[in-house]
């Protein structure tokens, strides 16, 4: 947890170790960015505001070379902040004040789809799902175009690896929602078209310029086949 409030990570701290997480508090985003990039961590919790640099360079540092899953704490309302973080790279947000049972569960959601907590289906490997020029290995978490690998957060893994499985089919938006992002549908959370708008820019057109990803008006979307 990356948060200059001492008093605030004292209380999550405690909270989240009676849910069975172990926590680390760092206090300025120099020691956080330095604490994620070890590869220590499953998970990085990070404040926007942090006295010596913003929670958004943070980062965007983390994500120069580290796809550690990173949930943002924002102000609550401030809808600039939220859509800042996901198109730099965050996995979720929680607005403070913040119900600590709340953040408890948008941790898990996180770690469920991550896979990072736990390796309890390592004896059951699922097959690769191959699209076109895009290839993923749900075992080992890569995703690969035209061989070179692309570096993904969970939330944009876990919808590509929905969308391959369903390729040529509409997915409803309170499907991927529910499945990513693991909570309901609201129409005023645009968290999820912020994950497929940077899924799309890391995967870019296809072969042949058209869209990967296409949106269904009034339903969802469908990732099409390529054309031969």
């Amino acid at each position: 947890m990356i948060d200059d409030d001492t008093e605030l990570c004292k209380l999550v701290t405690r909270y989240l170790e009676t849910e069975g997480f172990n926590t680390t508090a760092v206090h300025t985003g120099g020691e956080g960015e330095r604490a994620a990039l070890t590869g220590e961590f499953d998970l990085i919790v990070l404040d926007v505001m942090l006295p010596d640099c913003k929670g958004f360079d943070v980062l965007q540092g983390i994500r120069k070379s580290n796809s550690v899953p990173v949930l943002m704490l924002t102000a609550k309302g401030d809808s600039y902040d939220r859509i800042l973080g996901l198109e730099l790279g965050a996995d979720d947000y929680v607005s403070k004040p913040f119900n600590s049972r709340e953040l408890s569960a948008r941790i898990s959601a996180i770690l469920r789809r991550s896979d990072r907590h736990s390796r309890s289906n390592a004896g059951q490997r699922p097959p690769t799902l191959r699209v076109g020029d895009i290839v993923l290995d749900p075992s080992g978490r890569v995703v690969t175009k035209e061989g070179k690998e692309l570096r993904l957060t969970s939330a944009e893994f876990e919808l590509l690896r929905i969308f391959l499985e369903a390729a040529g089919a509409v997915i409803a938006r309170e499907t991927l929602v529910e499945r990513v992002l693991g909570r309901k549908y609201s129409p005023f959370d645009r968290s999820i078209e912020f994950h497929i708008s940077n899924l799309r820019r890391k995967l870019g057109p296809q072969t042949n310029g058209t869209e990967r990803i296409r949106s269904v008006r009034g339903t969802g979307y469908l990732y099409a086949w390529p054309k031969s």
